[in-house]
C-alpha cells in the first residue's frame, strides 16, 4: 500500500497537476463544497494575514484573499504547484510545512486542505503550523474520515486508507499543539456515472491506482461511494 507520507512519492505525484486535476474534477458540482466551508472559518477569524500550505494551483488561496481582503502566502513543496498558483496572482513560495520559512506569530490565520496526511513528520508539521500563528491565531483544516470512498476501495480490494491525519486522528493530534478544537462532518455520496468514469478516478488515486486492474468488467451505474469530509477549527492559545 502506498504511504501518503512517503516524500518521493508526494514529490513524484505533484510533479504536474493531471492526476490531482482528474480527482478535483469528481467532486465539482457537489451538494456541499467543503471548501466554502473553509473560506467561511477563515472569514469568521477577520484576520489580516493568512497562510495556506500544500496551496496545490492556488485556487483556495485566490478565494480566501478575495472574501477576507488579507495578506495571503500560500506555500507548496512543488516547484509545479508553486508555478501555477502564481499564474493566478497568489503570492506562492516553495517551502515545506515542516520547516517553513517565515517568523513567529506573523500569521492570524493558517489553512491546511487535504494535505496533513502527506507530512512525513505531523508531529513536527503542526508545531510549525502553531509557531508561525500569533497568540489565539486559528488554523483550518480539511480532511477526510478513514472511510471515505470505502465502497470503492473494497470494490479494488486497495485495503483501508493509509490517511496518517483523519477526521477519526486529528482532533488528538491538533490539541498537541492547540488550546481548542473542533470539528465538523459533512457526510454524503460520491456518484460515478459509468465504469469509465469509475476507473479514471482509480487510477488517478494515489492510493488505489496499483489496484485498478481489480476493478471488475462491470460496475453498478451509476456506482455510489460515501463522501465523508471534515473540517477542523484549532485556537492557538492567547
Amino acid at each position: 500500500m502506498s504511504r501518503l507520507d512517503d516524500p518521493a512519492l508526494v514529490a513524484e505525484e505533484y510533479a504536474d497537476e493531471m492526476r490531482l486535476r482528474r480527482r478535483a474534477a469528481a467532486f465539482t458540482g457537489a451538494t456541499v463544497d467543503v471548501r466554502e466551508l473553509i473560506v467561511a472559518a477563515v472569514v469568521d477569524a477577520a484576520p489580516r494575514r493568512v497562510l495556506e500550505v500544500g496551496c496545490g494551483w492556488g485556487e483556495l488561496a485566490e478565494w480566501v484573499a478575495r472574501a477576507t481582503d488579507a495578506d495571503v502566502v500560500a506555500v507548496d513543496f512543488s516547484p509545479r504547484m508553486v508555478d501555477l498558483a502564481r499564474e493566478r496572482g497568489v503570492d506562492a513560495r516553495l517551502a515545506d510545512v515542516q520547516e517553513l520559512p517565515v517568523d513567529a506569530g506573523e500569521f492570524d490565520c493558517a489553512v491546511a486542505a487535504w494535505m496533513l496526511y502527506h507530512v512525513p513528520d505531523l508531529d513536527r508539521g503542526l508545531r510549525e503550523l502553531a509557531r508561525v500563528l500569533r497568540p489565539g491565531g486559528r488554523l483550518v483544516v480539511a480532511t477526510n474520515s478513514a472511510f471515505h470512498l470505502h465502497e470503492l476501495r473494497e470494490l479494488v480490494g486497495s485495503g483501508p486508507s493509509p490517511s496518517t491525519f483523519t477526521r477519526e486522528n486529528g482532533e488528538e493530534l491538533l490539541r498537541g499543539h492547540f488550546a481548542h478544537v473542533r470539528r465538523e462532518d459533512f457526510d454524503g455520496q460520491l456518484e460515478f456515472a459509468t465504469r469509465h468514469e469509475v476507473e479514471e478516478y482509480v487510477r488517478a488515486s494515489i492510493s488505489m491506482s496499483a489496484f485498478v486492474h481489480n476493478l471488475p468488467a462491470v460496475v453498478d451505474q451509476p456506482f455510489a461511494a460515501r463522501r465523508a469530509n471534515s473540517v477542523f477549527v484549532a485556537e492557538k492559545a492567547a
